[in-house]
């Protein structure tokens, strides 16, 4: 059996850390983390996406060639994870010699954890896993924009003990859209802010799953987030070489006009003029 022990900090020194641990090969690009492992230890890969003081996803697709145990110190930011279980079985415990819980495949996972006691996760040898992990702060400054999605998950996903889980099976709808998560051709820009819209959306969705006023909540806040993953995809599309060109042939007036019956976006020409 393999034990590790990761010590939390920044995305860069736990990604290190499994890089060390499981002799594998790291790539950073911008807010992005791939982890290709092909060792004694496990092969396989770990993706993940980080936005600085937000909302993080890591997706775990491995085998492993021995037991593992990977035992988690609290973080600092008091995180809610929330944990979806693709193929396999994951298990948790809080602290080495506690109850055992497992998440089967189709299962989803919640987590938090404030407590001394570590979070302790169990993976079997020469079994597939794969699993993703939305992880969301619980602290946060009141300037934040965010700050009201914190206080939700902080209400709803929090306790005086300092340790919370739940487990249930997989929403198709927030499953969905991981899927999309997943499959973002875009690049660059769009691709962050479809990423970030899609988290978004799959928080808000766990929120309102888990509230009292479930079917009120949930069909406004999926219409919503459809609507703003749909906007960022068409502006996405705009070619906007072709739109400065036609500009460039016709007269100013022309521009507002190509904006709105090829992109369906309204565009007013800036006409002040600069005081002398």
């Amino acid at each position: 059996m393999k034990k590790l022990y990761l010590n939390t900090g920044g995305f860069n020194t736990i990604f290190n850390d499994l890089k060390d641990s499981f002799d594998g090969e790291l790539v950073i690009n911008n807010n992005e983390y791939t982890l290709k492992i092909k060792s004694k230890w496990a092969r396989g890969t770990i993706k993940a996406v980080r936005f600085e003081k937000e909302m993080s996803y890591v997706n775990f697709d491995l085998v492993f060639n021995h037991d593992v145990t990977l035992s988690i110190e609290s973080f600092q930011t008091a995180p809610v994870f929330f944990a979806y279980c693709e193929k396999g079985t994951l298990r948790h415990s809080f602290g080495a010699n506690g109850v055992q819980s497992k998440v089967k495949m189709n299962q989803t996972a919640v987590l938090n954890n404030t407590s001394v006691i570590n979070s302790v996760l169990f993976f079997e040898s020469h079994k597939p896993i794969q699993f993703s992990l939305v992880g969301m702060p619980t602290i946060a400054s009141a300037k934040e924009e965010n700050i009201e999605m914190v206080s939700q998950l902080k209400k709803r996903f929090t306790t005086d003990s300092g340790q919370y889980l739940y487990i249930g099976n997989k929403n198709h709808k927030i499953a969905e859209k991981l899927q999309e998560l997943n499959t973002i051709p875009q690049k660059g820009l769009v691709k962050t802010l479809l990423q970030k819209s899609l988290l978004n959306s799959i928080l808000e969705m766990e929120i309102a799953q888990h509230s009292y006023n479930y079917m009120n909540t949930f069909e406004p806040i999926m219409n919503l987030a459809s609507r703003q993953i749909n906007e960022i995809k068409r502006i996405s599309n705009i070619n906007i070489a072709e739109v400065l060109h036609a500009a460039g042939l016709a007269s100013r007036n022309y521009l507002p006009r190509i904006f709105k019956e090829k992109y369906h976006l309204s565009f007013k020409p800036y006409n002040q003029k600069l005081a002398s």
